[in-house]
């Protein structure tokens, strides 16, 4: 389960700023990623329950931002949001596609602080 090292990672980016900038307890954060780079968001709350007990961040409300999977045609020229990756445009059929998002990598992009 990545998600145990993931979680790792954003206490030690916690604990930096924290020490950075002075706070001393963690309300919320808010993390974004692209649904289909494997992140497993339960997984995530979990591992980060487990792993933040005692730290600044127990007990923090994760919020996340799952960014959606997106294809561009290059036959009709047309950009589309799927709810999973296809190899074929929905609209024209043709297999002459590019994902384009979805894959995003993990990012902490705010915390509510103390």
């Amino acid at each position: 389960m990545h998600e145990m090292s993931l979680t790792q990672s954003i206490l030690a980016i916690i604990e930096e700023h924290a020490t950075r900038h002075g706070f001393t307890k963690v309300n919320s954060i808010r993390l974004s990623f692209g649904k289909i780079s494997s992140i497993e968001p339960e997984a995530l709350k979990f591992a980060f329950e487990v792993l933040s007990e005692g730290t600044r961040a127990q007990g923090a409300r994760m919020i996340f931002d799952i960014l959606p999977v997106s294809i561009y045609c290059m036959h009709c020229e047309q950009a589309c949001e799927l709810s999973a990756y296809a190899s074929q445009c929905p609209r024209c059929g043709s297999v002459e596609v590019m994902l384009q998002g979805g894959t995003e990598e993990l990012k902490l992009i705010e915390m509510d602080v103390d």
